[in-house]
């Protein structure tokens, strides 16, 4: 059992290694995708060795697993933890979407939305990094949906509105805004995005004229 035990200092310096390095590949991969993240590519990147970075992952695989479950944890940080800490309802919904757009805008990511880079690279090519992925924007998906249940239970969405489909639209708006806003770095594209979900919001009965701000039927 004694060889087993590593001083402690040692393990510690080892785990912080390995995060630098997936915080490195997070970015990387938004800007060359996860397929061009290979161990020699990555190495080049952090200016590492090939065989040092083999002692963290022993594999392509291995490596971009770790890689999405990395920006899962940022984007659980900068996207999800911000939007749930507003009240329940109409609120929420508008601080999720506020969070996301406001973590594209800071460049969190330089290629934007880490998970809408890789759904787009990896939506067709069957596999775990695929379902790993799909599995996430899933969970994102049912957020959203579960923000707007909760306002038309508090009477701030009309009963009749789908929320799975409000949901749908919802996120096509920030998409929309997280593809348009690296390529032309226009802030105005994401403030287009704001202004589209509370209008969306709106009309399904959610906020009034005065943008932002909410209705209690």
């Amino acid at each position: 059992m004694a060889s087993e035990v590593r001083p402690p200092h040692r393990v510690k310096a080892g785990e912080r290694s390995r995060q630098a390095i997936l915080d490195a590949a997070a970015q990387l991969a938004t800007v060359e995708g996860l397929e061009g993240l290979s161990i020699g590519r990555l190495a080049e990147a952090v200016g590492m060795s090939k065989s040092g970075l083999y002692a963290h992952f022993r594999s392509k695989l291995e490596l971009q697993l770790a890689t999405i479950a990395t920006a899962g944890e940022v984007f659980q940080h900068e996207v999800i933890e911000p939007g749930e800490a507003a009240p329940p309802g109409t609120a929420r919904v508008l601080a999720l979407c506020d969070a996301f757009l406001s973590h594209v805008e800071r460049g969190v990511f330089p290629g934007g939305c880490f998970f809408v880079a890789a759904a787009a690279e990896m939506n067709v090519r069957p596999g775990p990094v695929r379902d790993h992925i799909a599995e996430f924007v899933a969970g994102w998906m049912h957020a959203i949906e579960e923000a707007i249940r909760e306002a038309q239970s508090q009477g701030e969405i009309t009963p009749d509105v789908d929320p799975t489909q409000l949901a749908f639209e919802t996120n096509a708006l920030l998409v929309a805004a997280n593809l348009a806003f690296p390529l032309f770095g226009d802030p105005t594209i994401l403030d287009r995005a704001r202004l589209g979900v509370r209008e969306r919001l709106r009309i399904a009965g959610a906020i009034d004229q005065r943008v932002g701000s909410t209705t209690t039927t």
